[in-house]
C-alpha cells in the first residue's frame, strides 16, 4: 500500500483533556485531503477483583451519551505518571479500594480513525477497602458486578463502553478457566 503523508497539523480547539487538530494529508496520487484529528494524554484503568470473584464497577453519568454508564474505574494520566501507578489510583480514588497486585492485562486504542487516544489496561487484586477520593465534579457509585452479570450486560448492549468490554473479556479469557 502507498504511504500518505501528513503536510501539516493545525491546532483548531483545546479542551481539558483534548486537543482537535485539521491535518493536511498527501495522497499517494499527489493530491491532498484533510482529516481530522484529536490528540488525548492517555489514560490507565483497572479491573479490580473482589476475593469472592466481583468485578468492581462504577456507574457514572457520560455527557458525550447523555446517560449513566457502567464501566472499569479508568482515568487520565498526570504528567509523567505510568500507567500502573494511575491504574492504581483511578481504582482507589473511584472505588474506595486500594491494591495490593497489580499486573498488565491489555493496551487498547480506543477510536483509531480520528484519535490516539491509548488505554492501558491493569488486572488488579488483594483490594483492601479504604474510601473514595472522587473529583469535586465526579459522582460515581460503586457496583460490585460477576462476570456472568457483566458477560451478559455485554451481549444484551447495555455495556457499550469499549475498555470495559475489551478488558472483562480480555480478564475472562486470560484468568478464568
Amino acid at each position: 500500500m502507498e504511504q500518505l503523508k501528513r503536510l501539516k497539523r493545525e491546532l483548531q480547539c483545546e479542551g481539558a483533556i483534548t486537543k482537535y487538530y485539521k491535518d493536511t494529508i498527501q495522497l499517494p496520487d499527489g493530491k491532498t485531503t484533510v482529516y481530522d484529528f484529536v490528540g488525548h494524554n492517555g489514560a490507565a484503568a483497572a479491573v479490580g477483583v473482589l476475593d469472592d470473584g466481583r468485578i468492581l464497577m462504577v456507574r457514572q453519568y457520560r455527557n458525550a451519551l447523555d446517560r449513566e454508564t457502567l464501566e472499569i474505574p479508568a482515568g487520565g494520566l498526570n504528567p509523567g505518571e505510568p500507567t500502573i501507578e494511575a491504574a492504581a489510583r483511578e481504582l482507589e480514588e473511584e472505588t474506595g479500594y486500594q491494591c495490593g497486585k497489580i499486573e498488565k492485562l491489555i493496551t487498547i486504542r480506543t477510536t483509531v480513525a480520528f484519535c490516539n487516544e491509548k488505554i492501558d489496561i491493569y488486572f488488579a487484586t488483594e483490594l483492601k477497602k479504604t474510601k473514595q477520593h472522587l473529583d469535586e465534579d465526579e459522582y460515581v457509585n460503586v457496583e460490585p458486578c460477576t462476570l456472568e452479570k457483566l458477560e451478559k450486560m455485554i451481549y444484551d448492549g447495555v455495556i457499550e463502553d469499549s475498555k470495559t468490554i475489551a478488558s472483562i473479556l480480555a480478564y475472562k479469557n486470560k484468568y478464568v478457566k
